[in-house]
């Protein structure tokens, strides 16, 4: 039974959708060995002027019961390939990764839909990659078919969250996966714990061993940064690097971190420490 909160919750998502007041937020990823924009992550956003700002974590399981994710991943999908093309004007070509529900995956025109949207506005599929969590590795190994057409066209797929759901090494060599994205919170205290450290090379190495990508999450400290290129980690985001952005903010960001880079992996020889900068040093 739905409960009141929820359903009060639920009709402002309805509301939210019918009257553009969702917007989408952009987290860079950049390479772990010279820094380069990778590609962003595009993250919705809902700050409702009734009920406030609402996190995905509430929002979007909700949606997922109640009927509303396709549209609500049709609406921030091809807004992120707008802002894309958008970018692209401006000089920037980062790759765009999307996070899709395993519910979406169920439509078997769903890779259909995504590449008529892709072709639509003139992005190449090759530039998108749509990341799932490692939770819904469970019903999507009966989605093999779905999955692969997906890379038929050129789109890559990321296991979000990896190493915290229950999905088996056979299943991660079964899925057509391209990129393995290693939790937050194995990256938290890297830098202290040598348990850690053994787990994300091991992660590493096994993304690699698997012809994958390595991206780690959550990546907030220079210490954490050092540690992740001594492993030969492919890709980093997190605080350090940059918070989510609003669109317009990503060219000037892309402006400062180069500059910014070099004293993130090349920190003051008088320095004691690597420095703890912040995302907008």
């Amino acid at each position: 039974m739905t409960s009141a909160a929820e359903l009060h919750l639920l009709e402002g998502l309805e509301r939210a959708l019918i009257n553009h007041r969702l917007f989408m937020v952009y987290q860079p990823k950049v390479a772990a060995d010279d820094g380069r924009l990778v590609r962003v992550e595009a993250l919705v956003r809902w700050d409702d002027p009734q009920l406030g700002a609402i996190g995905p974590a509430r929002f979007v399981p909700l949606a997922e019961r109640h009927g509303l994710i396709d549209q609500l991943t049709q609406w921030g999908l091809r807004t992120s390939l707008r802002q894309w093309r958008n970018w692209q004007a401006l000089g920037l070509d980062p790759g765009l990764a999307f996070n899709i529900s395993a519910l979406s995956l169920e439509h078997l025109d769903f890779p259909d839909l995504v590449e008529r949207m892709c072709r639509g506005l003139d992005v190449p599929t090759e530039r998108l990659v749509l990341e799932l969590t490692e939770g819904a590795t469970q019903p999507l190994v009966k989605l093999m078919d779905t999955l692969t057409r997906f890379r038929i066209k050129g789109i890559g797929l990321a296991i979000d969250d990896f190493g915290t759901g229950y999905s088996s090494l056979i299943q991660l060599r079964q899925l057509p996966f391209t990129e393995v994205k290693i939790e937050r919170l194995f990256i938290r205290d890297l830098a202290q714990s040598r348990d850690s450290r053994t787990i994300v090379k091991a992660m590493v190495d096994l993304a690699h061993g698997l012809g994958l990508t390595a991206t780690a999450e959550g990546v907030e400290t220079a210490e954490q940064l050092a540690i992740l290129r001594d492993f030969g980690c492919d890709v980093v985001q997190g605080y350090l690097i940059a918070q989510p952005l609003a669109p317009e903010e990503l060219a000037p960001w892309a402006a400062r971190h180069k500059r910014r880079w070099k004293l993130l992996v090349n920190p003051p020889a008088n320095s004691q420490s690597r420095p703890r900068l912040t995302a907008n040093a």
